[in-house]
Parts: C-alpha cells; sequence; structure tokens
C-alpha cells in the first residue's frame, strides 16, 4: 500500500467515524459491545490491521456475546490519550504501546521493548511463563486497567536520516522521533529527542521539525513514506530488539465477563502477538526491496560502532537507575525483567545464534 491511498483510506475511516457519540456500550439480551480506541491510523499494516483482526477475532469467537468496535487515532481521541479514554471510561478497550504510557508508570517501557533488551520470543517468555504479567498486572492495578500482548513487530528499524552518520558528533542536537527507554537512551548520547504518533511523523519530517525518526520498520514506513523525505535508512535498532503492542481493558469490566468470555478475550489476544509477528516477518523484506530497488534508499545494515558503544552504555546506566529506583513497582519490574533476560539470552546467543552463524556462512539455496 502506497502513502497515498494508505493515507485516503484513512481519511475516509476518520470522516466516517467522526459522529461517534461516546454513548454507554450496548448492553442487550446478555449481549456486550465495547469500543476500542487505538495509537494507530486505520487500516494501517500490521499494527491497525492486526488491532481490528483482534477485535474481529473476539467478536466472532464470542459469536457476538462481546462485540469489539474499532476505533482509530483520532477518531474518538488523539492517538496517545488512547489509554486515559479507558481509564476515565470513554472507551473499554485500547490497543497501542505500553512505552507510550511512561508518564503514568516508568516501568511500563519494559512491556514493549527496552535497548539492548529481549527479542520478542524473549519477552513472550518472560510474560507468559517467568512473572512478567503478574507484575505487569500490579502495575496495570493502579490504573484500573487489565493488559496483554497483542502484537509483535520483531526486531524494529533504526530510523531515517537525512545524511549518513558517522559517529557521535553527528547526532549531537539532532531533533529525534523515538519512543520509550530507547528515547532517553538516544537523549543521552545527545540527540534531542520526542515522541509523535505514527500518523503525525512524515509531516514533522517534511517541515523540518523533525530531523529523523524511527517508527517500526520497512512495512509501515513505506506505507507512511519516509523515503520520500529521508534516503539513509539505518534497518536495524539496538533500542528496539522485540517490540510488542498491547490490548488494555477496562479491568473492572473484564472481571465482570463470563469464564469464557475472559477465556476468549485473553486467547485472541494471544494468537494475534504471533499471528501479526507472521505478517512483519513476511512483509518486512519484500517492502525493504521495494525501497531499494523502486525509491533508491541507501540501507545501512547498522549503527557506527561509537554510536552502539554509547547506546549500550546509555542502555545500561538507565536499566540500573530503574532497578535502583525508589519506586517499589519499578525497582521490582527492572530486577525481574534483567533475570529473566539474563537466563534467556543463554538459549538465544547460545543456540539460535550459532545456528544463524552457521546457515550465513555455510548455506544458501539458489
Amino acid at each position: 500500500m502506497d502513502r497515498r491511498s494508505f493515507l485516503k483510506t484513512s481519511a475516509l475511516g476518520g470522516t466516517a467515524a467522526a459522529a461517534t457519540t461516546l454513548a454507554a456500550p450496548a448492553v442487550a439480551q446478555g449481549r456486550i459491545t465495547w469500543r476500542m480506541v487505538t495509537t494507530w491510523p486505520r487500516n494501517f499494516p500490521g499494527l491497525g490491521t492486526g488491532a481490528q483482526r483482534l477485535a474481529d477475532r473476539i467478536t466472532q469467537a464470542s459469536d457476538g456475546q462481546l462485540t469489539v468496535e474499532l476505533f482509530s487515532a483520532g477518531e474518538i481521541v488523539p492517538a496517545l490519550q488512547s489509554v486515559d479514554a479507558v481509564i476515565d471510561g470513554g472507551a473499554e478497550a485500547m490497543h497501542g504501546a505500553a512505552y507510550y504510557w511512561m508518564n503514568k508508570s516508568q516501568a511500563l517501557a519494559f512491556f514493549t521493548g527496552v535497548p539492548y533488551g529481549m527479542t520478542s520470543r524473549e519477552l513472550a517468555a518472560w510474560v507468559r511463563y517467568m512473572g512478567g504479567q503478574e507484575i505487569w498486572d500490579d502495575l496495570y492495578d493502579q490504573f484500573g486497567l487489565q493488559g496483554f500482548l497483542s502484537g509483535d513487530t520483531g526486531t524494529q528499524a533504526g530510523g531515517w536520516f537525512q545524511n549518513e552518520l558517522t559517529g557521535l558528533a553527528d547526532i549531537q542536537g539532532l531533533r529525534f522521533r523515538t519512543p520509550g527507554i530507547g528515547g532517553q537512551c538516544w537523549q543521552r548520547i545527545g540527540a534531542s529527542v520526542t515522541n509523535l504518533a505514527g500518523g503525525e511523523i512524515f509531516a514533522a519530517l517534511q517541515s523540518g521539525t523533525l530531523d529523523a525518526a524511527e517508527f517500526v520498520g520497512p512495512y509501515n514506513d513505506l506505507a507512511l513514506g519516509f523515503h520520500q523525505v529521508r534516503n539513509h535508512y539505518y534497518i536495524t535498532s539496538f533500542v528496539e530488539p522485540g517490540l510488542a503492542t498491547e490490548f488494555v481493558v477496562d479491568k473492572a469490566k473484564f472481571t465482570a465477563l463470563p469464564d469464557n468470555l475472559q477465556q476468549i478475550v485473553r486467547s485472541a489476544a494471544q494468537a494475534e502477538y504471533d499471528q501479526t509477528a507472521s505478517e512483519f516477518y513476511a512483509n518486512d523484506p519484500i517492502a525493504l526491496r521495494t525501497l531499494v530497488e523502486e525509491h533508491g534508499v541507501t540501507v545501512h545494515p547498522q549503527f557506527p560502532d561509537e554510536i552502539l558503544e554509547a547506546g549500550a552504555n546509555a542502555a545500561r546506566d538507565i536499566i540500573m537507575e530503574f532497578r535502583d529506583s525508589s519506586d517499589t513497582l519499578t525497582a521490582r519490574t527492572a530486577n525481574s525483567y534483567i533475570e529473566a533476560l539474563n537466563t534467556l539470552r543463554t538459549r538465544t546467543e547460545g543456540t539460535d545464534m550459532s545456528f544463524l552463524q552457521a546457515r550465513s556462512r555455510f548455506f544458501t539455496l539458489g
């Protein structure tokens, strides 16, 4: 999907939904309707379409007993006010990324992406089997929310820049869109960091409000048209090695559901986490080839070592500060994350990496 057709579709969706009111959710003959707001434009590849699939999964699996109606960014509330809409009762659910809400708790960033941290498979292992979900539950209990992993983009791209980067000197004062702990990391090594919703980034790059930006990866970045305003593309991020999206619901309304509907919600979110991962894995290399062959984008496999090392040092300092935080939940989250990472990386680096290195060196298919 090119940027023009994508934006046209999004605009039509937004216009159609503009007249939507914040009426109470429908409850008739045992049937319930939930409104789900999102941080993504309507029909946005992977993220917006994944949110729609999740809504449809729940609706269909429950045979309409629980209908989830999706409202994309700006149709009820702005993208980065989605979680507040659930807290305030303007919606029953939202689909976004936990690190967007670090103003509520710094610890939420651990459930999205951490610089030099867990891959998406490692993150799922921590959340599902090593105590991560229980900590996440305690974090969101403060706000009357319940969170679930709902999507996986895999290792993200490093970002779009006007010129090739040769070292740290090139990023001093650079106005860079990047959120979460990763944003804090870039800030510490010299960039001037801000966060914007995905649908706002292109205009900021085009106007010069931003010098550089990262969002997700080739599949999304091609749809947003970043190649039209920046040419140097760093393809491997060190700050978002396994980004997860989240499905967040009003906890009181979730626990009020009968057990079978609660299980449908849980199962649908888990299924969508895995399907979104496959969608990005399938489409990222195709989109990257389009960016290079049709649009002449200059791709850099990795940032210069000077930036990588400085970023690693900054990331280590930030994570250790979280571990030593006076906020009990932040310290508990960081400690659990560190312990799980130190265990899980032995599997990833000791088994997966060895295989990938061998395949890269010795095996090709014509």
